[in-house]
Protein backbone atom coordinates (compact mmCIF):
# COMPACT_ATOMS: atom_id res chain seq x y z
CA UNK A 1 0.00 0.00 0.00
CA UNK A 2 1.50 3.48 -0.75
CA UNK A 3 0.63 7.21 0.02
CA UNK A 4 0.42 10.03 -2.03
CA UNK A 5 -0.17 13.43 -0.95
CA UNK A 6 -1.42 14.90 1.96
CA UNK A 7 -5.13 13.98 0.35
CA UNK A 8 -4.25 10.41 0.44
CA UNK A 9 -3.43 10.59 4.07
CA UNK A 10 -7.01 10.37 5.40
CA UNK A 11 -8.17 6.95 3.73
CA UNK A 12 -4.65 5.75 4.52
CA UNK A 13 -5.21 6.41 8.32
CA UNK A 14 -8.43 4.38 8.03
CA UNK A 15 -7.27 1.55 6.28
CA UNK A 16 -4.42 1.31 8.85
CA UNK A 17 -6.13 1.72 11.69
CA UNK A 18 -8.68 -0.91 11.09
CA UNK A 19 -6.08 -3.75 10.11
CA UNK A 20 -4.29 -2.61 13.10
CA UNK A 21 -7.22 -3.03 15.57
CA UNK A 22 -8.21 -6.27 13.37
CA UNK A 23 -5.26 -8.01 15.40
CA UNK A 24 -6.21 -11.19 17.50
CA UNK A 25 -5.79 -10.72 20.75
CA UNK A 26 -3.67 -13.90 21.13
CA UNK A 27 -1.50 -12.31 18.62
CA UNK A 28 -1.31 -8.89 20.20
CA UNK A 29 -0.16 -10.08 23.56
CA UNK A 30 2.79 -12.18 21.33
CA UNK A 31 3.19 -8.78 19.71
CA UNK A 32 3.87 -7.17 22.81
CA UNK A 33 6.14 -9.60 24.41
CA UNK A 34 8.40 -9.23 21.16
CA UNK A 35 8.09 -5.67 20.83
CA UNK A 36 10.06 -5.12 24.07
CA UNK A 37 12.66 -7.30 23.64
CA UNK A 38 13.12 -5.32 20.51
CA UNK A 39 12.80 -2.18 22.33
CA UNK A 40 14.92 -3.20 25.30
CA UNK A 41 17.89 -4.02 22.81
CA UNK A 42 18.17 -0.93 20.43
CA UNK A 43 21.36 0.03 18.93
CA UNK A 44 21.52 3.70 20.33
CA UNK A 45 23.38 4.54 23.45
CA UNK A 46 20.45 5.76 25.56
CA UNK A 47 21.46 7.92 28.37
CA UNK A 48 19.77 6.69 32.04
CA UNK A 49 16.87 9.21 32.87
CA UNK A 50 13.40 9.33 31.39
CA UNK A 51 12.11 7.16 28.94
CA UNK A 52 8.40 7.97 27.39
CA UNK A 53 5.91 5.55 26.20
CA UNK A 54 2.03 5.97 25.62
CA UNK A 55 -1.45 4.66 26.92
CA UNK A 56 -2.07 2.16 24.31
CA UNK A 57 -5.78 2.77 22.81
CA UNK A 58 -7.16 2.04 19.31
CA UNK A 59 -5.85 -0.94 18.63
CA UNK A 60 -2.45 0.45 19.40
CA UNK A 61 0.86 -2.24 19.89
CA UNK A 62 1.15 -2.11 24.37
CA UNK A 63 4.34 -1.29 25.77
CA UNK A 64 4.00 -2.75 29.18
CA UNK A 65 6.36 -5.89 29.02
CA UNK A 66 8.65 -2.89 27.64
CA UNK A 67 7.91 -1.05 31.04
CA UNK A 68 8.39 -3.37 33.13
CA UNK A 69 11.74 -4.90 31.66
CA UNK A 70 13.34 -1.30 31.76
CA UNK A 71 16.82 -1.10 32.80
CA UNK A 72 17.91 0.15 36.27
CA UNK A 73 18.36 4.42 35.75
CA UNK A 74 15.07 4.53 33.34
CA UNK A 75 12.31 6.72 34.62
CA UNK A 76 9.00 5.74 32.14
CA UNK A 77 7.16 8.59 31.60
CA UNK A 78 3.79 9.25 29.87
CA UNK A 79 2.69 12.19 27.50
CA UNK A 80 0.42 14.68 29.60
CA UNK A 81 -1.20 17.48 26.58
CA UNK A 82 0.03 20.95 27.79
CA UNK A 83 -1.23 23.83 25.22
CA UNK A 84 -0.70 22.40 22.03
CA UNK A 85 2.98 20.56 22.58
CA UNK A 86 3.24 17.59 24.83
CA UNK A 87 4.99 17.54 28.34
CA UNK A 88 5.83 14.03 30.37
CA UNK A 89 5.37 12.55 33.37
CA UNK A 90 6.63 9.97 35.73
CA UNK A 91 3.92 7.13 35.95
CA UNK A 92 3.94 3.50 37.46
CA UNK A 93 1.26 1.16 37.26
CA UNK A 94 -1.23 1.91 40.32
CA UNK A 95 0.06 6.04 40.30
CA UNK A 96 -3.54 8.07 39.24
CA UNK A 97 -4.61 9.21 35.87
CA UNK A 98 -6.80 11.41 34.08
CA UNK A 99 -8.32 11.32 30.95
CA UNK A 100 -7.22 14.51 28.49
CA UNK A 101 -9.47 16.22 25.68
CA UNK A 102 -9.35 12.59 23.49
CA UNK A 103 -9.96 10.33 26.43
CA UNK A 104 -6.92 8.95 26.59
CA UNK A 105 -5.53 8.51 30.28
CA UNK A 106 -2.47 10.54 31.05
CA UNK A 107 -0.51 10.84 34.79
CA UNK A 108 -2.97 13.71 37.53
CA UNK A 109 -0.16 16.03 38.54
CA UNK A 110 1.12 19.10 39.09
CA UNK A 111 2.50 21.08 36.62
CA UNK A 112 5.64 21.09 38.40
CA UNK A 113 6.28 17.47 38.19
CA UNK A 114 6.21 18.00 34.15
CA UNK A 115 8.93 17.31 32.29
CA UNK A 116 9.63 18.90 28.80
CA UNK A 117 10.42 16.85 25.72
CA UNK A 118 14.11 17.97 25.69
CA UNK A 119 14.05 15.53 29.20
CA UNK A 120 13.51 12.51 27.81
CA UNK A 121 16.24 10.16 27.19
CA UNK A 122 14.20 8.10 24.39
CA UNK A 123 10.81 8.53 23.00
CA UNK A 124 8.72 5.38 22.17
CA UNK A 125 5.73 7.03 19.93
CA UNK A 126 2.44 5.43 18.50
CA UNK A 127 2.20 5.04 14.92
CA UNK A 128 -0.63 4.76 12.27
CA UNK A 129 1.49 3.46 9.56
CA UNK A 130 5.25 3.70 8.85
CA UNK A 131 7.85 3.02 5.90
CA UNK A 132 11.03 1.56 5.36
CA UNK A 133 12.98 5.48 4.50
CA UNK A 134 11.85 6.49 8.54
CA UNK A 135 8.64 8.47 7.71
CA UNK A 136 5.75 7.72 9.75
CA UNK A 137 2.01 8.05 9.84
CA UNK A 138 0.22 9.15 12.95
CA UNK A 139 -3.32 10.02 14.42
CA UNK A 140 -2.81 13.68 12.14
CA UNK A 141 -3.09 15.85 15.45
CA UNK A 142 0.96 16.86 15.50
CA UNK A 143 1.63 16.49 18.47
CA UNK A 144 4.68 14.81 17.85
CA UNK A 145 5.98 16.86 15.12
CA UNK A 146 5.37 20.23 17.56
CA UNK A 147 6.87 18.35 20.61
CA UNK A 148 10.52 17.62 18.87
CA UNK A 149 10.35 19.73 16.20
CA UNK A 150 14.19 20.73 17.43
CA UNK A 151 15.47 17.89 16.56
CA UNK A 152 15.09 18.18 12.79
CA UNK A 153 18.12 20.62 13.48
CA UNK A 154 20.07 17.43 14.33
CA UNK A 155 19.73 17.86 17.70
CA UNK A 156 21.04 15.37 20.19
CA UNK A 157 18.35 12.72 22.20
CA UNK A 158 15.73 11.94 22.90
CA UNK A 159 15.98 9.28 20.32
CA UNK A 160 12.35 8.54 18.72
CA UNK A 161 11.21 5.38 17.98
CA UNK A 162 8.13 4.06 16.63
CA UNK A 163 5.93 1.08 17.75
CA UNK A 164 3.71 -0.68 15.73
CA UNK A 165 2.76 -4.14 14.20
CA UNK A 166 4.24 -5.34 10.92
CA UNK A 167 0.76 -5.32 9.49
CA UNK A 168 1.09 -1.42 9.53
CA UNK A 169 3.81 -1.36 6.57
CA UNK A 170 3.30 0.74 4.16
CA UNK A 171 5.36 1.23 0.54
CA UNK A 172 6.16 4.88 1.38
CA UNK A 173 4.60 7.86 3.16
CA UNK A 174 5.36 11.50 1.35
CA UNK A 175 6.38 13.46 4.26
CA UNK A 176 4.85 16.84 5.39
CA UNK A 177 7.32 19.49 5.87
CA UNK A 178 6.95 19.50 9.29
CA UNK A 179 7.14 15.80 9.81
CA UNK A 180 9.72 14.41 12.51
CA UNK A 181 11.15 11.10 11.17
CA UNK A 182 11.63 8.34 13.58
CA UNK A 183 15.14 6.97 14.42
CA UNK A 184 14.07 3.44 14.07
CA UNK A 185 10.64 1.52 14.17
CA UNK A 186 10.38 -1.41 15.96
CA UNK A 187 7.37 -3.99 15.10
CA UNK A 188 6.64 -7.65 16.49
CA UNK A 189 9.65 -8.61 14.05
CA UNK A 190 12.21 -6.33 13.06
CA UNK A 191 14.03 -3.29 14.35
CA UNK A 192 14.40 -0.55 11.34
CA UNK A 193 16.92 2.07 12.07
CA UNK A 194 17.94 5.02 9.96
CA UNK A 195 20.03 7.60 9.75
CA UNK A 196 19.32 11.33 11.19
CA UNK A 197 18.65 13.56 8.57
CA UNK A 198 20.19 17.63 8.83
CA UNK A 199 18.96 20.19 6.88
CA UNK A 200 21.06 20.87 3.72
Amino acid sequence: MTTGSRIARAPLRDALRERRQGIAPPARIAAAQSLARRLLSLPFDVPPGPVAGYWALDGEIALHAWQLGLPPGSVYCLPVLTGDTLSFAPWRPGDKLASNRYGIPEPDVSPGELLPPSAMALVVMPLVGFDLQGHRLGMGGGWYDRSFAFRQAGAPPPFLVGAAFAAQQVDAIAPEPWDVDVDAVCTEGATHTFPRRTPD
